[in-house]
């Protein structure tokens, strides 16, 4: 399975990358997922060479526009290449209504428009999941404040497991999140200030022993972070990496 960074960065373009995007595909299959869909995903995808026709699901971890805010612009774009292929957009409860609106705000009228392709709506609370299109998407609450519940994600496909943060303060619910993935994409947003709401790398790195990921790579990085990149003892997210997992 290939893991691509087509957005590693945060709301406001510190270090220069763009906002949250990663571009999973399994070998030989047929359709990709994005794991969050920032304002800036699609400029990310096209920047790497990665077609959004082929994107099947979209698993969203909260509804903050660098996390969600790409959709609409995935959605058009859809519409104007002639895209047949559903699309299936999974995440937390209040995503369908939420969409409807940021459309609206930024296409007004472009929520009812007919489409060739379909866009289906798959929300999961807490403690539930869904699968589709041969992705399994695990929720669990993360501490986020984001005017709907946060989550944290497990990503099962082909195989292997991709388990993400989403934003987040530390809470014990990340061990489970962790445990036994092959790969652990964590906020890791400040160092010397911890901010609510947000993941502080010293609270991190302290819990490391607990947390029973094959990798884990720090992703949504601010300022404080970026200066620290090579004291930090662990990876850190780079727009357009390439991970093999």
């Amino acid at each position: 399975m290939r893991v691509t960074m087509a957005g590693a960065g945060n709301a406001f373009g510190d270090g220069g990358m763009l906002q949250t995007c990663v571009h999973v595909q399994a070998a030989g299959g047929d359709g990709a997922l994005l794991v969050d869909c920032g304002a800036t995903a699609l400029t990310g995808l096209k920047r790497l060479g990665l077609d959004p026709g082929d994107v099947s699901v979209v698993a969203v971890s909260h509804l903050h526009g660098d996390h969600f805010g790409g959709l609409p612009f995935l959605i058009l774009d859809g519409q104007f290449t002639r895209r047949v292929r559903p699309l299936h957009l999974v995440g937390p409860p209040g995503l369908e209504e939420r969409l409807g609106q940021a459309m609206e705000v930024l296409f007004p009228g472009s929520s009812s428009v007919s489409r060739r392709f379909e866009v289906r709506v798959h929300e999961v609370a807490p403690g539930s999941c869904a699968r589709v299109e041969g992705v399994g998407v695990r929720a669990f609450e993360a501490d986020h404040a984001a005017g709907a519940v946060a989550l944290a994600l497990r990503v099962e496909v082909a195989g292997r497991t991709i388990a993400y943060s989403g934003d987040t303060a530390w809470t014990d619910t990340l061990v489970d999140v962790a445990d036994g993935a092959d790969l652990f994409l964590c906020e890791g947003y400040t160092y010397e200030r911890a901010v609510r709401y947000h993941l502080h790398v010293p609270e991190l790195l302290a819990r490391l022993d607990r947390l029973g990921c094959r990798r884990l790579l720090l992703t949504h990085a601010g300022p404080q972070v970026l200066a620290r990149r090579a004291e930090l003892g662990l990876d850190l997210a780079e727009d357009g990496m390439v991970l093999e997992i």
